[in-house]
């Protein structure tokens, strides 16, 4: 029987097969030379070279775009027609991943390459990407996005700066002040948002340096991302031919929103690259690092973080690719049903912008998570800045920022889930009654299934469960004042977003274990179940957070009842399991799952 593909935000009321996933471990012949292409590429051009780019040596990062441009690192997902290798979205993450421990030259790339170049890409017209996109891919331009304001940050339609026609009508005169532009101290071309006249939505423009009208404040010093060129930008009466407005009038929000889902998952995936970067730091430091006459990985404190960074690094990748997959497959049917490329490029990922929202979020947390605990078993070494974990720890914080805050992207999960619902495109309604009537029902204590992964299957059902009694109460409950309560709704999407990684581990490690064998799916299984028994506490905590906020008497009585069932699982041992994980990579001296 053919199956039904998977709708984005879907995985919240359906089961997902393993035999649906992507997994890192079926990336092909190709892909992976792609990958290690990027990896030597670190290492022959970049990783040598760390503190010039810090320091922001003049044409050193527009040379090294060049180099990478000249090896198609540019142009990875670009159709062949432009100059590109024509991949898929999923390689053209695992580029992202593998640049990602590139420090401030991961985040040039990233720039450049996604929300720089994917604007042209996927809403230029035919003679807008023929000027432009070859030089993008091959590097001789590169790109800047330019969207924030002084008083335009996560709320982005609210942008002041403003563009109005010429009297000959060839012209838009721009005018406006743009800051944090990454890449916008060197950028060739510049994607602008602006207002026409008095329009309600923004527009967006194709801009050239040498427009003319465009000044610049001096680079920012930041805390992180130091060797990332960041300027504040002032367009005065820039003139932007008519031919260079991108799409169509006040089109720009829409391509900004659009962009920026593909900017989190992107972000994401270098995230992946990063904490992947530090984890095998880590481990070789503690393996050389001896204290007490033994090295500080034979310690059971140190291994414990080890095997947690590693945890969340592996659930974190496998959330991720599982959703890039998505998006292709999304793609694919898109086109066999006769959209254009370009729109099915944009369509497949608006389908899945709840899952890139999760990935931006729980990523970049997992990153924090990871370069901090890199800082503490390098010690006071690792507060050095003769040391690496220095560099990363400044670096990683950022990332909860860029592409929309965590904050406003966890409020976009719940919002997005409930507007589909809302339109008939997502039954929320059905199972989260399903689930309330439920709770007024005899618990089933009927045998349990000791199956292979049966156990753990039965967790993510019931954490499901919450999630649909929790937002299904909150709904009734507050109706149209949800929306206010930001609180309760950020409640909500950490159980959703925690529910989608730790299935997306679980599934994992169920295709290793069916495709290669049970001895390949050890250690995966053992990050699954110790990710899995981990955040059932923490969904406890989410659920009954939003609970208290807003039931009361006997419906609290009833819905907490319900939280300890649905949160009840046989006891595992997580010491064990992150002893195991630990000492494999202990001995293996890198990260190696």
């Amino acid at each position: 029987m053919e199956t039904k593909a998977m709708k984005g935000g879907e995985f919240v009321v359906r089961e997902t097969p393993y035999t649906e996933v992507f997994i890192p471990e079926e990336f092909d012949e190709e892909a992976k030379m792609i990958r290690q292409t990027c990896l030597d590429f670190l290492d022959a051009e970049v990783l040598d070279k760390l503190d010039r780019i810090d320091a922001q040596e003049e044409g050193l990062m527009q040379n090294l775009l060049d180099k990478a441009g000249e090896l198609g690192l540019l142009g990875v997902s670009i159709p062949e027609q432009y100059g590109g290798f024509g991949k898929n979205f999923n390689t053209s993450m695992l580029v992202g991943d593998a640049v990602g421990g590139g420090y401030s030259f991961a985040v040039a790339l990233s720039a450049h390459t996604g929300i720089g170049t994917l604007p042209i890409l996927y809403y230029g017209n035919d003679a807008q990407k023929e000027k432009y996109i070859p030089k993008l891919t091959s590097g001789e331009w590169k790109a800047a996005y330019c969207l924030t304001e002084p008083n335009a940050g996560s709320d982005a339609n609210s942008g002041r700066s403003s563009a109005r026609l010429n009297t000959e009508e060839t012209q838009y005169l721009l005018n406006g002040q743009k800051m944090w532009i990454t890449n916008g101290g060197f950028a060739d071309v510049f994607i602008v948002f602006a207002k026409i006249d008095n329009d309600k939505n923004l527009s967006a423009f194709i801009v050239e340096r040498d427009f003319g009208g465009i000044t610049m404040n001096p680079e920012e010093h930041k805390m992180g991302i130091k060797g990332s060129s960041t300027r504040q930008i002032f367009f005065n009466d820039c003139p932007v031919p008519v031919e260079n407005l991108l799409s169509e009038r006040e089109n720009g929000f829409k391509i900004a929103v659009n962009i920026l889902n593909i900017g989190r998952i992107k972000l994401g995936a270098a995230t992946i690259g990063s904490a992947r970067s530090v984890v095998t730091q880590a481990i070789k430091y503690a393996n050389e690092r001896v204290q007490f006459n033994l090295p500080i990985s034979k310690f059971g404190a140190i291994r414990h973080k080890l095997a947690e960074m590693a945890i969340r690094l592996y659930a974190n990748e496998s959330a991720a690719y599982r959703a890039g997959q998505n998006i292709d497959d999304a793609y694919a049917a898109l086109v066999a049903g006769g959209m254009d490329e370009a729109k099915a490029k944009l369509k497949s990922t608006e389908q899945f912008a709840i899952e890139c929202a999760i990935i931006k979020v729980w990523c970049s947390e997992m990153l924090d998570y990871v370069v901090d605990e890199g800082v503490q078993i390098y010690g006071g070494m690792g507060y050095s800045a003769e040391a690496p974990m220095e560099r990363a720890y400044r670096d990683s914080r950022i990332n909860r920022i860029f592409e929309g805050t965590n904050e406003v992207n966890r409020l976009l999960v719940v919002d997005m889930l409930l507007k589909r619902a809302m339109k008939g495109e997502l039954d929320l309604m059905g199972p989260a009654t399903a689930v309330a009537n439920e709770l007024m029902a005899i618990p089933d204590l009927g045998e349990e299934d000791t199956a292979i992964f049966a156990p753990e299957k039965k967790i993510i059902a019931n954490l499901k469960k919450i999630g649909l009694m929790v937002a299904g109460a909150a709904v009734q409950k507050l109706m149209m004042s949800l929306s206010k309560e930001e609180e309760i709704l950020m409640n909500i999407a950490d159980i959703i977003g925690y529910v989608y990684v730790a299935e997306s581990i679980l599934l994992r490690a169920e295709k290793i274990y069916h495709t290669q064998g049970e001895n390949a799916a050890i250690f995966p299984l053992d990050m699954a179940r110790v990710y899995l028994y981990t955040t059932l506490d923490k969904i406890a905590i989410a659920g009954k957070e939003a609970l208290y906020a807003f039931a009361e008497g006997d419906e609290l009585k009833m819905m907490l009842v319900g939280l300890r069932r649905f949160t009840k699982a046989e006891p595992f041992n997580t010491k064990a399991a992150r002893q195991r994980i630990a000492k494999r990579m202990i001995e293996e001296n890198i990260y190696c799952f």
